[in-house]
């Protein structure tokens, strides 16, 4: 009993941490660390070795003969750049579109009651359980008889499809969190409804609008089954589908592979790092004072 209350002791001060605990935590983190980074220095080792040492079980980092050469023929031999501008602009698209609907939506959800309020939010929670190669037919047919298929607007209404009820929950339950009093206070002073949405709900809201949007981006940017069934022209290949094309039937050049995924990766963590300040951000503190 006397070794659990010193361990019970030194796992939970809430104040005034001391060396050994500091010590422990850190120590766990930078394990963490090497496990998460370690497979993504193995696929960046891969990109930069020589062609005749691509498949050697060697684990050193940089490899002996070490050459970008791999970076290089992607973007040279390659429509890696086409692919990439293809991805942006229907992941952008998606993802404007996304936060647009989602936004209003989950206002009118969060501070209205009307008749199937509730039955429409679980109806919303529910296409989120639907698995999403069973969505892959009905969403085919439906591109097919609207003439969308090989176009990327059926790409972005198929994406936004799968992505839009998630986001209206996100948002909704963070709009249930500020206080009503604000707009009703923005509209005494002459606002209407929707300037205080404008001016009071959404810059409050910029923390949830910000994880709606990555949930979005993500979705679509990493996205390959919708793309491959509804997209056939070589120009409009999104970066899942033009990676497919380095893959051979009975060779694929790893290097190249390797060496794309890692360019690939940059934008998404650019867009992370920039986007981290909104995802720590507090709810609404100090925005209403008692």
């Amino acid at each position: 009993m006397k070794t659990k209350s010193r361990f019970y002791r030194f796992f939970n001060r809430s104040v005034g941490d001391s060396p050994a605990k500091r010590v422990v935590i850190h120590f766990v983190l930078i394990i963490a660390c090497i496990i998460s980074i370690y497979p993504a220095l193995r696929v960046f080792s891969v990109s930069i070795r020589p062609g005749n040492r691509v498949l050697s079980t060697d684990l050193a980092i940089i490899p002996a003969g070490a050459t970008f050469e791999a970076y290089a023929s992607v973007v040279r031999d390659k429509d890696f750049l086409l692919w990439i501008w293809n991805s942006f602009f229907i992941t952008i698209t998606t993802s404007a579109i996304g936060v647009i609907i989602a936004s209003t939506s989950a206002y009118g959800f969060s501070r209205w009651s009307f008749p199937g309020r509730n039955a429409g939010l679980i109806a919303l929670l529910m296409t989120q359980m639907i698995p999403a190669p069973m969505l892959m037919i009905p969403l085919y047919i439906l591109a097919y008889k609207l003439g969308l298929i090989n176009t990327w607007r059926g790409l972005v209404i198929a994406y936004s499809v799968s992505t839009i009820p998630f986001s209206i929950w996100i948002l909704k339950g963070y709009y249930d969190t500020i206080p009503i009093e604000l707009e009703q206070s923005a509209m005494i002073d002459g606002a209407s409804r929707m300037g205080a949405f404008y001016r009071i709900v959404l810059p409050l809201s910029a923390p949830s609008l910000a994880i709606a949007f990555l949930f979005n981006f993500t979705s679509a940017w990493n996205e390959f089954l919708l793309a491959r069934i509804m997209l056939q022209k070589k120009e409009m290949l999104t970066w899942t589908l033009g990676l497919r094309q380095i893959q051979g039937q009975f060779q694929t050049q790893w290097a190249e592979f390797s060496a794309a995924a890692i360019m690939i990766s940059v934008p998404v963590m650019i867009l992370f790092f920039l986007s981290s300040k909104w995802l720590v951000s507090g709810l609404t503190l100090g925005s209403v004072k008692e």
